[in-house]
Order: structure tokens, then C-alpha cells, then sequence
């Protein structure tokens, strides 16, 4: 029963692995397309971590997790004789493919090497096999999702050089944050010797570290001399930017609710005390409820976070990708799209972020880049022969741009949708101050979707 149940959540963590949904930016902007930029000759977009006088972002642990994949895959592309550039969305999946097995693998095993009692192991396998974050942020490409696995194994490796003999440990799994308390003594007659070892390993792998930043940001070949002169201590420019006040202020404070600790244990524990007011001092019930509050929970978060949650953002850039006349691209309330995935498309194709616009500036700017046309006839897909199109990609649930939709005249602006993709929730547009809560919940779910319309407008013969 416990390996029918173990297999059936690895399953279900490979199926979220491959379900397109965006959970931030940054797991394709801080790992991905940086890296894929240098193997590929794909066009990418660097942050301003990447792109300021002191860079802040090491792209040193990206070349082992996403570099090494990467160039695998393009060998593999190679030999087997194929053309032309691997299509992104490949590379894509491959490592969401890449991020499952290593999380399957090291996590679940590291698990198995830290707690020593079959049983204690067996639960805290499930827990964490069953947990959303296991099966959504942990299969995503995050440089949280890479630390996890660093820690757990930094861990092991400690408890193995401290002592062999003394295998316990106290666990505490805490969705995607493992607190791990070892309980071990040290040996002081080797501890000499491990201290040379361990400066030996920490001089070369920071050597190494600079070297490949340095590389990465200097343009052109680097030399022994720039590394000595004008290394990119990367982590040094992290403090120093991160220790100065104004650039705090300039990023702004987010609210203690959003952090790990508070999304993945709160809702839980929240369940937990309303179960242990409803059944009182009944043991047998709490027994019984406590599962369904876990499991229930995770489904919910699971299926929010790891299909829904900016599902079409990706299956969009697939989408346009696609389109011969697509020259401009505005993404409105959305989070900003990896160009990258365009393969190649982005050579002609101009994509704009304009997230949190207003609904009357994303007018005007739409007014200034819609292509001239007559009414919009939905059989007809003459448009695709046109050198020129202007798409506007908005969630379903963008309420502002009803009035505007249905226009069919010979004034004003045009939108022809010629794309949908219902797995998609936009989670950073509800007005709960304005709406209310029921009605914005009813908006946000029950018009979930993303969609691409071709915006064009009337012009004078």
C-alpha cells in the first residue's frame, strides 16, 4: 500500500512537471533564458540583476543545473542530424522533465539518508511526496527549488562526517522548508586536516565562481589580468546593494503573509484548529479529519499553483510564435512573458510588458500600433498574409475591455480573438476593496482564460 501510494504521488508530481503553468518570473529569467542565451542563439531578456555596473546574479550555479542539460540536448540535436536551432519550447520541457527527476531522486533520497527509522521515514517520504510544493515549485526551474536540494544534501553530508555511527536525526518537514536539526559530536583529532581540505575546496570553487562571472560580464575573451584587476564578485555586489537603504525602498517591502514559512504551513494549521475545534477532545475524529485537511489542501493549492495559476503564458509565446503577421505583441495584466520561447520569432516581433498599465493608456499605446483593416470577419484568415499585426494578450477576466470588444463599425479599435487558452487564472487583478470579495472570486474563476486578440483599427483611404 505505501509504494502503490508513493508511485501514484510521483505521478502526479511529473504531471504538474508538465503542465505549463507560470508560478514567476523568475523561473525563467533568473535561470533559463540567461543560460539559454549563451548556448542558443535564441534573443533573451536580461534583468536588472544581469544588466547593472555591479551584476548581483551569479551565473555560476546556473552552467551545472540548466548549461550542462542544455548543451547535452544540443548535442544530442546534432548527432541525430537535425537543422537549425532545437525549438525552445523543447528545451523548455526538457528541463521541467530535468527539475522532476533530480527533485524525485536527490530529495526523496536525501530523505531516506537523513532519518534513520523506517516508519518516521515512510511519513515524512509521503508528507513531502504529497506536499503542492513538492509537486509545483520544486519541478519548476527556481534557484529556491536548486537551495533546497543544496541544503538537504549539505545535511547529509554532515551528518555522515560528523559521526556514521549516529544516524539520528529530528526532522521537521515543513512543506518546501526541510528544518533539519542534526544531533552528532565531531572528532577533534581530525579536525586539522578537515579545515585544509574544506579552505582547499571553498579557494578553488570560489575561483572558479569569479572566473565564470567575470567571463559572463566582461566583454570579450578574459585574461588572468582582468581576473586579478577587474574581477565580478557577484555575492560581494549582492550586500553591498542589498545593505544600502534606498535601494530597499526603491524595491519596497513585501507583507509577512507572503512569506514560505506562512503560505506553506498557515493554511494548514488554520484547517488543523478549526478540526480541533469542531470534533473537541475526540481523538478518533481528529485522527480520521487530519488527512482530508492535508490532502485537501494540497489539492486545492495544487491544482491553483500548478495549472491554473498564469497557465497560458507560456502556451501564449508557443501561440505567437506561430503567427507570420505578428509584429507586436502587448501582454497587459499578465506576468511578463519569457521571449525566449519565441524561437527566433522575436527578430521581427516587438513584446511589451504593460502589466499594470491603465486601461486608457493601453488604448492609446493600442491605437498607435493597430494595423489598418476593414471589419473583422471571423472566417477569414486572409490577416495571416499581412506583413504587419498587432495582438493584444489580456486575461479573460479583464473586465475593463467588455465595452470595447464588441465593436464592429468602422470606428475605434477592432479586437478579432483568434486565441484562447481556458487554464489560466490571473491572481494579481482582484479589487476586493471595489468588487468585493464573491465578486471578484466570480469574476477571476468564472471568466478564467487567456486570450489573444488581433487588434486593428479604421484608416482613411
Amino acid at each position: 500500500m505505501w509504494r502503490r501510494t508513493y508511485l501514484t504521488l510521483v505521478l502526479i508530481r511529473l504531471w504538474f512537471a508538465l503542465s505549463p503553468s507560470y508560478l514567476h518570473p523568475d523561473e525563467n529569467f533568473q535561470g533559463p533564458e540567461v543560460i539559454a542565451g549563451q548556448i542558443f542563439s535564441y534573443p533573451v531578456r536580461h534583468t536588472w540583476e544581469f544588466t547593472s555596473e555591479n551584476p548581483i546574479r551569479s551565473v555560476f550555479p546556473l552552467w551545472p543545473v540548466y548549461g550542462l542539460p542544455m548543451l547535452l540536448l544540443r548535442w544530442l540535436w546534432i548527432g541525430n542530424g537535425k537543422d537549425g536551432e532545437i525549438p525552445p519550447i523543447a528545451v523548455f520541457w526538457t528541463l521541467r522533465v530535468l527539475m522532476f527527476v533530480i527533485s524525485f531522486v536527490l530529495e526523496d533520497w536525501a530523505l531516506h539518508e537523513l532519518i534513520p527509522s523506517p516508519k518516521h521515514r515512510r511519513v515524512a517520504v509521503l508528507l513531502v511526496a504529497s506536499s503542492y510544493v513538492t509537486w509545483t515549485y520544486q519541478t519548476h526551474t527556481f534557484s529556491n527549488s536548486v537551495e533546497t536540494l543544496v541544503v538537504a544534501w549539505s545535511l547529509v553530508l554532515i551528518q555522515r562526517v560528523a559521526d556514521p555511527r549516529v544516524r539520528y536525526l529530528h526532522t521537521i518537514t515543513t512543506g518546501k522548508d526541510y528544518q533539519l536539526t542534526p544531533n552528532s559530536t565531531h572528532s577533534s583529532g581530525h579536525a586539522p586536516t578537515s579545515l585544509v581540505y574544506l579552505t582547499l575546496a571553498a579557494a578553488l570553487t570560489t575561483v572558479i565562481a569569479i572566473g565564470l562571472d567575470t567571463a559572463f560580464y566582461l566583454p570579450g575573451p578574459i585574461t588572468w589580468t582582468d581576473l586579478i584587476h577587474k574581477p565580478v564578485i557577484t555575492p560581494l555586489n549582492n550586500f553591498k546593494y542589498n545593505s544600502a537603504t534606498e535601494n530597499l525602498a526603491q524595491h519596497g517591502l513585501h507583507p509577512c503573509f507572503v512569506d514560505n514559512q506562512t503560505q506553506n504551513i498557515n493554511p494548514t494549521m488554520v484547517g488543523s484548529v478549526w478540526v480541533g475545534g469542531t470534533i473537541g477532545v475526540s481523538t478518533s475524529g481528529g485522527e480520521i479529519l487530519a488527512p482530508d485537511v492535508w490532502i485537501g489542501f494540497n489539492l486545492v493549492l495544487g491544482s491553483l499553483m500548478g495549472i491554473y495559476h498564469q497557465g497560458g503564458v507560456v502556451p501564449g509565446q508557443v501561440f505567437l510564435s506561430q503567427q507570420p503577421d505578428a509584429t507586436q505583441a502587448i501582454w497587459w495584466k499578465t506576468y511578463t512573458p519569457p521571449i525566449w520561447l519565441l524561437n527566433g520569432k522575436n527578430e521581427f516581433l516587438t513584446t511589451r510588458d504593460v502589466m499594470g498599465l491603465k486601461g486608457e493608456m493601453l488604448l492609446e499605446q493600442l491605437y498607435e500600433l493597430a494595423t489598418c483593416d476593414t471589419p473583422a470577419d471571423r472566417r477569414n484568415q486572409e490577416y495571416l498574409k499581412e506583413k504587419n499585426g498587432t495582438y493584444l494578450i489580456a486575461p479573460a477576466s479583464a473586465a475593463w475591455l467588455d465595452p470595447y470588444l464588441s465593436n464592429k463599425g468602422l470606428e475605434g479599435l477592432r479586437f478579432r480573438e483568434v486565441w484562447r487558452y481556458r487554464k489560466h487564472l490571473n491572481l494579481d487583478d482582484m479589487d476586493f476593496g471595489d468588487h468585493g470579495v464573491w465578486n471578484t472570486l466570480a469574476r477571476v474563476i468564472g471568466r478564467r482564460g487567456l486570450v489573444a486578440w488581433r487588434v486593428t483599427k479604421s484608416c482613411p483611404n
